[in-house]
């Protein structure tokens, strides 16, 4: 069936069953492969999109429970000002590892920046939870996400 969602401030056309996850459809339909697959339940965090800027598992999200919504993906996440000072905050301290769930943290700790500038401690713990790093990368991450959010209270 065809279905118009609007991804990165683009409507883009597919032709999909109502049922397909979202990430299949960002991942082989569109060919936009920067959403990674991970366990495909939800509990890993590696396909995290923003879903009118809500941090959303896009790997149990149907194409039919988006209607009109605004769908963000890392493609597009340093044309935002909390995602931008996310991404120079994770090269500034180093975060990646490996890299492949970094789409993922990125996508949480850019939705945390967005909705609370001033993440504490606990705050970071839950917006974070969820997102799994084999790498172990967490302390790296927690940094990140508090130097973003000290940049962008500087004007920086």
């Amino acid at each position: 069936m065809a279905t118009t969602i609007k991804i990165n401030g683009v409507d883009r056309s597919v032709d999909v069953d109502d049922d397909t996850p979202l990430l299949w459809v960002l991942r082989d339909v569109l060919g936009m492969t920067g959403t990674k697959f991970g366990c495909g339940m939800a509990l890993c965090g590696a396909c995290t999109v923003h879903i009118d800027g809500v941090a959303t598992r896009s790997c149990i999200t149907t194409i039919d429970s988006i209607g009109t919504s605004e769908v963000t993906t890392i493609e597009a996440i340093g044309a935002t000002s909390a995602g931008a000072n996310i991404q120079k905050a994770w090269l500034d301290l180093e975060v990646v590892q490996c890299g492949y769930c970094q789409s993922g943290q990125i996508m949480s700790a850019s939705a945390l920046i967005a909705d609370n500038p001033h993440p504490s401690d606990s705050d970071i713990d839950d917006a974070m939870a969820g997102n799994i790093c084999r790498c172990g990368t967490y302390v790296r991450i927690r940094e990140a996400i508090k130097h973003a959010a000290k940049t962008a209270s500087q004007g920086g």
